[in-house]
């Protein structure tokens, strides 16, 4: 219990709940469920990425290539559905193989070349991005089929909307719920997942005990890529239409989706759980802040503010405690 009041999970809940209050004090529309559904929806693309972003992070690593990548794939599936149709399947099948071979690409290159995943994420980035706009010069692709369209607005389930009707839950939260249960197995409970923690919280000692860093890096960074490839077909059901720059820094509110819930970009520490609250806490910001009509530039500013926060306090814990580690060996 003392564990759980202590946790990084518990003091992002009591933010939110505190954001929450002071937002609906301001506007009680933002509690509304159709409201609550509506912002979830809006960042489920988010929450989507996020996953792979805590699973590349936990080892120390970044991918700063997704905004580049999510583009890349909704244009391409984007054309293929204009041409050949949109059967949902394949179009999520194809979108996760493209999104998968960008990853996996990124994590050759940082596993066997000893590349830092900064510099090698900041090269595809710009190569993928130069690759798309030229090929669709900005264009936006509106011809998708109506199939597709209507799968977009696909709901389930029903709920009360506090006003006498009911709301159904959107098709796009139920695959950021699917993407968050599929990354907690794997990281609970298979043998990859405790070797991603394992390299984040030391590398040589990892590989001491029979984990292949190299191998658990590829594997990782495509993952990534296949969170990718879903959000991207995700997005493109929301938007009903491929808008090539609409991912211009979308990586910065990934990586601070999954700081804000509080992994450790050291590597090491966090949890899909932290993700999700950091995902909600980010919505909630976005979405609150519009609705106090407080600037965008304010937004923008309170993110960043809060991230250099969280990163800092996760530097000086670690080197307490590595200092205390010294003191105790000292001693011995």
């Amino acid at each position: 219990m003392k564990h759980a009041i202590k946790s990084k999970e518990m003091g992002i809940l009591l933010i939110i709940l505190v954001l929450s209050l002071i937002i609906t004090i301001n506007n009680p529309t933002f509690l509304r469920i159709d409201n609550i559904l509506d912002v979830l929806k809006g960042n489920a693309v988010l929450g989507i990425m996020a996953m792979g972003m805590l699973v590349v992070i936990l080892t120390g690593g970044i991918d700063v290539s997704v905004s580049a990548s999510i583009a890349a794939v909704t244009v391409i599936v984007g054309n293929i559905m204009g041409n050949f149709g949109g059967n949902i399947f394949l179009v999520f099948l194809i979108s996760g193989i493209i999104g998968i071979a960008f990853g996996t690409v990124n994590g050759v290159l940082i596993a066997k070349l000893k590349l830092a995943p900064i510099v090698v994420t900041l090269g595809t980035m710009s190569i993928i991005n130069g690759v798309v706009l030229y090929c669709t010069n900005g264009a936006w692709i509106n011809n998708l089929p109506k199939n597709f369209i209507e799968f977009g607005k696909k709901t389930f389930f029903s709920l009360p909307d506090g006003q006498g009707g009911s709301v159904g839950i959107p098709v796009q939260i139920l695959f950021f719920i699917g993407a968050a249960l599929l990354t907690w197995y794997i990281l609970k409970y298979t043998l990859i997942g405790r070797g991603i923690y394992a390299v984040g919280g030391d590398r040589v000692s990892a590989e001491r005990i029979g984990y292949k860093p190299d191998l658990i890096t590829i594997f990782l960074y495509g993952y990534m890529g296949l969170m990718v490839g879903i959000a991207a077909t995700v997005h493109t059901s929301i938007m009903k239409q491929v808008d090539p720059n609409a991912f211009m820094g979308f990586e910065l509110q990934v990586v601070a989706a999954v700081v804000l819930g509080g992994a450790n970009v050291l590597g090491g520490e966090g949890t899909v759980l932290g993700t999700i609250l950091g995902v909600i806490l980010l919505a909630i910001m976005n979405n609150g802040l519009v609705l106090m009509h407080i600037s965008v530039f304010w937004q923008k500013i309170i993110i960043g503010l809060i991230i250099i926060a969280s990163v800092s306090f996760d530097v000086i814990q670690r080197k307490r405690k590595e200092k205390n580690r010294t003191i105790v060996d000292i001693e011995e």
